[in-house]
């Protein structure tokens, strides 16, 4: 699932997202993606085992263990620890699920499909925010984006 207008209703559609592997570092991918959904109005969960709290959140051991209903589970961990993570998003009924780049795992994708959840994989949410909402092009990025059709949303 790569077409422009499937990734932007993925991101218009599901503004609660669990953040599996996010860290309290502000060096990691992880933490300056999530930061930047927290800055463009998404509420962002995290989900990591070993922190307390992230961005002054609490910060869950699991997805199952999230008190509240997730639209959108985002994966930065390593592909071989995919498959639990689509398993818990499906039990939880996450609408989506967002692998990172780098993260690819075709059975546990197709897993998810038939369940009836959307999956990206191997794209970056911030990244694609910013190219499909704007804010890439803005600093000379050639997002690939042209288009003479009025947006239908506006992201913030």
């Amino acid at each position: 699932m790569q077409a422009i207008e499937t990734l932007r209703r993925v991101l218009t559609e599901n503004r609660t997202i669990a953040v599996v592997g996010l860290s309290a570092k502000w060096y990691r991918p992880s933490y300056f993606a999530a930061k930047y959904l927290l800055d463009h109005g998404y509420r962002v969960i995290p989900v990591n085992p070993g922190q307390g709290s992230i961005f002054g959140q609490t910060c869950y051991p699991s997805v199952s263990a999230v008190p509240e209903a997730i639209d959108l589970v985002d994966i930065f961990r390593r592909p071989e620890d995919v498959p639990p993570i689509v398993d818990e998003a499906i039990a939880v009924g996450a609408r989506a699920v967002w692998m990172q780049i780098g993260v690819v795992h075709e059975e546990a994708a197709q897993k998810a499909r038939d369940t009836g959840l959307d999956v990206v994989m191997d794209r970056c949410m911030k990244i694609e925010y910013a190219r499909l909402f704007g804010g890439l092009n803005f600093v000379g990025v050639n997002t690939g984006i042209i288009s003479a059709k009025r947006a239908r949303y506006i992201p913030y």
